[in-house]
């Protein structure tokens, strides 16, 4: 029997939850999923430029699983924007976290 996966800490759910090209209806579209714990790896590792084992620690995660979850968000977010896909925001096994830093869009 696997132990419990532990719930994956994150600053704060995302202002957004769907993504799209501008001129294409949602329902001639494609989409892919993007969980909220692998929007979270990316926006530490390519936004806030935290090496992997402090993102981990934040995230309550190990390095190796900060890795997987980073290589799976990158993957899923080129292939939206390669082919013209819709990027859905929804799921994954997190929590949010009150030690965080928080989610600015801009200074408002």
């Amino acid at each position: 029997m696997p132990r419990p996966r532990r719930k994956r800490c994150i600053a704060n759910k995302p202002i957004e939850h769907f993504y799209k090209p501008q001129s294409v209806k949602m329902r001639d579209l494609k989409q892919v999923v993007l969980s909220h714990d692998q929007l979270e790896a990316l926006r530490l590792a390519d936004v806030e430029k935290m090496e992997q084992v402090e993102a981990a620690k934040l995230m309550n995660i190990s390095r190796s699983t900060f890795s997987r979850l980073l290589a799976e968000a990158r993957t899923i977010s080129a292939t939206a924007l390669t082919k013209g896909w819709a990027l859905k925001i929804e799921g994954g096994d997190f929590e949010i976290s009150k030690k965080s830093k928080t989610n600015d869009k801009g200074g408002n």
